[in-house]
């Protein structure tokens, strides 16, 4: 079985994995965590200080990834065009512009799903991004795909 499609990288597109790979990791979650604190020791009657270091705090990071997914689509020249992929039994092969490069299924880190986007993280920090509004009905097949040549605790994928 092979599946090809091409997906586009719109600014939108980054702050979605950005947003979901920051606060899948401990430093987003604590982020988090101390923030809400903060609020709720302001309904608890403490100082409206409490209140405001909350709000800035649970503001702040995803703010600070909406200006950064900006920036990075405008410097990053491979996002103007739509990237070409191809799934097959051996892996998964990216193109644009003549340049290719392929990734076997062993060595794929591990795949989830956001509203958005399934993102296939190809090392802990790299990841190719499949908008789901790109990838249209061929979608289920995707997943499948994905789902038949990695690990089922790789796999977090849900619909």
């Amino acid at each position: 079985m092979e599946i090809e499609f091409d997906v586009k990288i719109t600014p939108g597109v980054l702050y979605d994995y950005m947003l979901y790979h920051t606060y899948t990791s401990a430093s987003g979650l604590i982020g988090s965590i101390v923030g809400a604190l903060l609020v709720v020791t302001f309904f608890m009657g403490y100082g409206v200080l409490f209140l405001i270091g909350g709000v800035i705090i649970l503001a702040y990071l995803p703010w600070t990834l909406f200006i950064k997914s900006r920036q990075q689509y405008l410097a990053n020249p491979a996002f103007k065009n739509p990237l070409h992929y191809q799934m097959t039994e051996e892996g998964l092969t990216v193109s644009q512009n003549g340049e290719l490069q392929s990734q076997k299924w062993e060595y794929m880190h591990k795949a989830v799903s956001t509203p958005r986007s399934l993102i296939l993280y190809t090392s802990t920090v790299n990841a190719s991004i499949f908008p789901k509004k790109d990838l249209g009905e061929k979608a289920v097949n995707v997943t499948r795909m994905i789902s038949t040549h990695m690990p089922p605790k790789k796999v977090k994928i849900r619909s």
